[in-house]
């Protein structure tokens, strides 16, 4: 197997000058940054805001294994194929992290011949838009212990600050940390404080869901950072710093543009978490895309009980924007862990959405073909078109078929509609989602976790759309329970209000925020040589 990184050093890149052209943007509607990269300003989707919306498909997955089942290499290889078919196709996914990129599942720009490029640059610091997020979040944390040194107004009780640092790297030892310590008060309030990757910043949830630098800049302000000795809680605003903030983020806010292999224009922008946070790319970017062709492919972060779930009720919940068809990733390993029986409730979870469902085994290279075929077989048993794809060896042509079933799909249309009103409890949201998607007989909240709701409640947000934080390894919150599991009910721990991002966050379980390097880091296996040739990112 050749190593991606090799792939796409050998690939002949365009100019992103005609990559822009080919979806009717000018060089003046781009900022270069070199031959091969451009972000596209807001403006341009101001002047685009009259023509009609392409279709959009999402790329999810059945329950996923740790190592990921190609879900980035399937969006970019689908929308390849129905390029190769004669369609005008978008591609619009997340930004790649440098905390998994050093530590254990490497990049995240596709593989094989199913990559966006420049591989290096879109892997490491790309844009800078990752920096730009840490910077912005930072600053915030910088205000709040400034605020509790100098005793500004309003009060912030030191024990009650919400707001931690963030660093877009794999750090076990800042999970917990002291800060303002010795000095005499010189270096500040001395408390507890810590750090979480940069991937976990609300402010990277804020950026993903904002419309437009306005709608940023007020998100940011609305966001909780503490609360006073009374409980009364003090946001971002009243400190007076999400100007600044925004101002930090103003170039992030713009859509990269790159492209794939083999051509096909890529919007790759954002990169929240998809258990604290939505894990879907930016909202401008979707939008963007979707204004400049007929078909926009993206994706969303670990299974369908996860991610699909959080890109409907959040994403588009946010936006208003209405999914045409959704792609369910399977493969030999997942399907050997988890069985057919786990499909089968993907299937009919997606089904609940009101949107058409094509299931796609992704070919890993060691996959027998008898194996492939007889999880085929099973898969359009449940009366829903299957395809087996090899995008990472063969690029768009690993997966024609399942390209135009995808076609004829968005073509079919779709009746989109959420499992919950929004006016609903937060309560009787999670009891809905336990219930009809992770298939729970009931849902079991802490005593901590139903004063946490009734806060959030009595603060005015309970409104939101929830975003449930659990294991992605189980249907349940259990990672040990395999398949479909059954005779369960779900435990919430603890709940918390994104206030920015605009949605709360349900915890079934203690959730990690800072992940921590393996044995051996991924990191150990990149090098560079005299002429600046990278080696060993994958």
């Amino acid at each position: 197997m050749i190593p991606d990184i090799e792939i796409a050093r050998e690939a002949e890149l365009r100019p992103i000058t005609e990559i822009a052209a080919s979806i009717g943007l000018a060089e003046d509607d781009l900022f270069l940054y070199g031959r091969h990269i451009a972000k596209v300003p807001l403006q341009v989707a101001q002047r685009l805001v009259d023509r009609p919306d392409g279709k959009m498909i999402l790329v999810t997955a059945m329950t996923p294994t740790k190592h990921g089942e190609g879900k980035t290499t399937t969006t970019i290889g689908l929308a390849q194929a129905m390029a190769q078919l004669g369609k005008k196709t978008i591609i619009a996914i997340r930004e790649p992290s440098l905390g998994p990129c050093m530590g254990l599942k490497g990049g995240a720009a596709g593989g094989g011949y199913s990559q966006v490029l420049p591989m290096e640059e879109i892997n490491l610091h790309f844009t800078g838009d990752l920096h730009a997020v840490s910077t912005a979040h930072n600053l915030l944390a910088a205000v709040v212990d400034n605020h509790l040194h100098q005793r500004n107004q309003p009060e912030i009780n030191p024990r009650k600050v919400l707001w931690k640092r963030v660093i877009d790297m794999n750090d076990r030892s800042l999970r917990s940390t002291l800060v303002g310590l010795e000095g005499g008060g010189v270096n500040g309030v001395m408390r507890e404080d810590g750090f979480e990757i940069t991937a976990a910043s609300e402010i990277m949830a804020i950026w993903g869901l904002s419309g437009d630098l306005m709608d940023l800049k007020e998100r940011m302000g609305n966001v909780l950072v503490g609360y006073d000795s009374l409980g009364r809680p003090v946001k971002a605003f009243e400190l007076g710093v999400n100007g600044a903030m925004a101002a930090l983020m103003k170039n992030a806010m713009n859509p990269n543009l790159v492209q794939t292999i083999e051509g096909v224009p890529a919007f790759v922008h954002g990169g929240p978490f998809a258990n604290i946070a939505h894990g879907c790319n930016t909202l401008v970017a979707t939008r963007m895309a979707r204004k400049l062709a007929d078909y926009t492919v993206t994706e969303a972060g670990f299974g369908a009980d996860l991610g699909a779930e959080k890109f409907f009720h959040i994403k588009c919940g946010t936006s208003q924007m209405t999914p045409s068809a959704v792609v369910l990733v399977v493969t030999r390993r997942a399907f050997l862990l988890h069985g057919i029986e786990n499909v089968q409730k993907h299937v009919e979870n997606l089904a609940q959405f009101g949107v058409p469902v094509l299931i796609c085994i992704n070919r890993f290279l060691d996959d027998q073909e008898q194996e492939l075929d007889s999880i085929l077989g099973a898969c359009r048993d449940l009366g829903v078109p299957a395809e087996i794809t090899d995008y990472r060896e063969a690029g768009g042509k690993g997966g024609l078929e399942l390209a135009q079933g995808v076609v004829d799909a968005c073509q079919a249309g779709s009746e989109f509609r959420p499992l919950y009103d929004q006016n609903m409890e937060l309560k009787e949201k999670v009891e809905i989602l336990a219930e009809r998607i992770y298939g729970a007989d009931g849902v079991n909240f802490s005593s901590e976790a139903e004063n946490q709701l009734s806060q959030i409640t009595n603060l005015g947000f309970g409104g939101l759309p929830i975003c449930v934080a659990k294991t992605p390894a189980s249907l349940s919150d259990n990672p040990k329970l395999s398949g479909r599991p059954k005779g369960f009910r779900i435990s919430v721990q603890g709940a918390r209000v994104s206030a920015g991002a605009g949605f709360v966050v349900i915890y079934t379980g203690k959730i990690m925020t800072m992940p921590g390097l393996p044995k051996r880091p991924a990191a150990q296996n990149i090098d560079i040589d005299q002429f600046g040739s990278i080696s060993g990112l994958f």
